[in-house]
């Protein structure tokens, strides 16, 4: 295609690869709304599930993240070898099949196999997406083209649950993943018709002993973590597993720092403090807000009783804050600097999450929607400022590099979250609920279904026959709220960690962001954490 063609049509351009995007967020968004569902039992007259338990819902959130993340700089390189628009397509196509078989696992095993599927051709969409932009885009355009990508992503989350509590109104559980199909068909057509191929002529080189080190450790450490909620904490095989799993972490960077072309450039960690401190920022930032995002959809559907499609406009404000905030975090960091913006956002963060010790059975939706907003505010006063320290502290020839860094380590916070504060809610969950169950099931660790220990109580028992009480249920609810009340206190206490770290290691005025972006040959990952997408 003709660089005068491609330079008249850029706009539309942007639009399709905006458009493609949307199957990416919305697939995780629109999750959040399903997870109760999906931890039905199959013969649930009113909605059948799967009867996924609380560790496999984890595990279909954090088998699609792992996945995702561990592959993003990889893909990036595939595409500077192979062409872009090739692996986007090839991306695409790949991720409507995997929605297609999510959509009709029959096991909870099935659907974590076809979501990590999903996180295999995820990989390959979002760097593609961004390298193509660098490449269509002159340099001075570049930047109000990737604010115009990271607002269309955070509209995809902010429809996303709204658009999956309305199919969960009329559909069964898999129409959230079929969503996707369509969307696919016509993105592929207006890829064929409007977006150029390119390549890098010198692309980096792939390193497959580094992914599969850090994949390998990542899923072994998060493994030995959910499964003890399940056999309990003095099992040796979870600690078995953890132990396994950062010895691999630790053999990962053995190699990464002996390796002339690493996945993950753990060097740069030791350059610069205020780079490793973004770093940080993100991961923890991340960790905290998705494990209190992963338990929400229980407590407005189990606890509080809300449809999925009432659950989804309850969660919108989190994102419409951060719709209208982060634009104004430049201004704001321009004016008192990055350290000050962002340490303010980590203590916003870590006041909504005590602000929840007010939440129980009955608040208020006031309560709900401006916890809900403060978060998405708080959110939308890290990521940028983080963004920018990150794209600053280190030479220009290196922000590729940079970038991919920040993108897999906030995956892999937001897994770790997930993990770690999931299993905590499920145990603090079943501590309390042992003693009122205690006479009636001889072992209440069996009531491993955080959701269904719930719904048994309420339901006449659907899982469990033996608890046809209803007097049950106030407990199962009281105990809900009191896990999650144990969960947030970490949560705060993670996000006041980071404001600590944010004050002490970032620096008082930016410097002013950096051309980042890559001119049209060079890597595709370089200006993926430019658009500092949530």
């Amino acid at each position: 295609m003709e660089r005068e063609v491609i330079h008249r049509r850029r706009w539309a351009i942007l639009g399709v690869l905006i458009f493609s995007l949307l199957v990416v967020v919305l697939d995780n968004t629109i999750l959040n709304v399903a997870l109760k569902i999906i931890s039905n039992p199959k013969n649930d007259p009113a909605a059948p599930g799967l009867g996924a338990t609380q560790s496999d819902l984890e595990w279909a959130i954090n088998s699609y993240t792992l996945v995702f993340a561990g592959l993003l700089f990889t893909f990036g390189i595939i595409g500077d070898r192979f062409g872009r628009r090739k692996i986007l397509m090839a991306g695409m196509i790949g991720f409507g099949v995997a929605s297609v078989l999510c959509a009709y696992a029959g096991s909870p095993g099935e659907l974590i196999a076809t979501r990590a599927l999903m996180g295999f051709f995820g990989a390959a969409i979002m760097p593609a997406t961004l390298a193509i932009i660098a490449n269509v885009f002159e340099p001075k355009e570049q930047a109000k083209a990737i604010g115009m990508w990271a607002g269309g992503v955070g509209l995809a989350v902010a429809i996303g649950p709204v658009l999956g509590g309305l199919l969960l109104d009329h559909f069964w559980w898999g129409s959230v993943f079929l969503i996707n199909v369509p969307i696919i068909i016509v993105a592929l057509i207006a890829m064929a018709i409007l977006v150029p191929d390119s390549k890098n002529p010198e692309p980096g080189r792939l390193d497959p002993v580094g992914v599969v080190l850090s994949m390998a450790g990542i899923v072994v450490f998060v493994y030995g973590i959910i499964r003890g909620a399940d056999v309990g904490w003095g099992n040796p095989q979870i600690w078995g597993s953890l132990a396994g799993g950062v010895l691999l972490c630790a053999l990962f960077v053995f190699w990464e720092l002996r390796t002339d072309h690493p996945a993950l450039d753990v060097r740069l960690f030791k350059s610069s403090r205020p780079f490793s401190a973004s770093i940080i920022l993100v991961a923890m930032s991340f960790f905290a807000m998705m494990g209190v995002l992963f338990f929400l959809s229980f407590y407005l559907q189990s606890v509080r009783g809300f449809s999925p499609l009432k659950a989804g406009l309850y969660m919108t404000p989190f994102a419409l804050a951060q719709l209208i905030f982060s634009p104004m975090s430049a201004k704001l960091v321009q004016k008192f600097g990055a350290r000050a913006v962002s340490t303010f956002g980590m203590l916003v963060i870590a006041l909504t999450f005590l602000m929840y010790q007010f939440v129980n059975q009955d608040s208020s939706a006031l309560l709900l929607i401006a916890i809900f907003f403060l978060q998405g505010m708080g959110m939308a006063n890290v990521m940028p400022p983080a963004t920018t320290t990150i794209m600053t502290s280190l030479p220009r020839e290196k922000a590729g590099v940079g970038s991919s860094v920040s993108n897999t380590v906030r995956q892999v916070g937001g897994a770790l979250g997930v993990a770690v504060l999931g299993t905590l809610l499920t145990t603090a969950y079943r501590g309390r609920m042992k003693d009122p169950l205690g006479g009636v099931v001889k072992d209440p660790s069996a009531l491993h279904n955080l959701d269904g220990s719930i719904q048994a109580t309420k339901g006449g028992g659907a899982q469990h026959p033996q608890l046809h009480l209803e007097r049950f249920y106030p407990q199962a609810d009281a105990a809900f709220i009191h896990a999650m009340h144990v969960t947030v206190v970490v949560s705060a206490a993670v996000a006041l960690l980071a404001a600590v770290i944010a004050l002490a290691w970032l620096p008082r005025r930016s410097s002013g962001a950096r051309d980042a972006a890559p001119r049209g040959g060079e890597s595709s990952a370089a200006t993926t954490e430019a658009a500092g997408v949530a």
